[in-house]
């Protein structure tokens, strides 16, 4: 069983970068799509990014791309969310998940496993 853990988030002004780590234990992820989602209180959770498991092939909501990079490092069993030019609206809680397979998905229903989140804050 793999098991995810976020860390990367914190408070950033507004234009600032932050980078967002999911360092995945248990076994190895080399077989799972990997996905990148957040959610806001009393708020669906929404998709954000996805990597396949080669990482040769990503997917971005709109309200991101050009600002967020999804990328993958399977030797250290790691993906990453290198987050640019941040707004006050991305302010929320961030979850990576994982999917078996090697395809990625937009559907969160669609993931097998999940991190606790991280919290990233934008300030106006």
């Amino acid at each position: 069983q793999v098991q995810l853990v976020e860390s990367g988030g914190g408070l950033v002004q507004a234009g600032g970068s932050l980078r967002l780590s999911c360092a995945a234990s248990g076994r190895t992820f080399s077989g799972y799509a990997m996905g990148w989602f957040r959610q806001a209180p009393e708020k669906e959770r929404e998709f954000v990014a996805a990597i396949s498991w080669s990482g040769g092939s990503t997917y971005y909501a709109d309200s991101v791309k050009g600002r967020f990079t999804i990328s993958r490092d399977n030797a250290k069993n790691t993906v990453y969310l290198q987050m640019n030019s941040l707004k006050p609206e991305d302010t929320t809680v961030y979850y990576c998940a994982a999917r078996y397979g090697t395809s990625w998905s937009v559907f969160n229903y669609e993931y097998d496993l999940w991190g606790q989140g991280t919290q990233v804050t934008v300030s106006s």
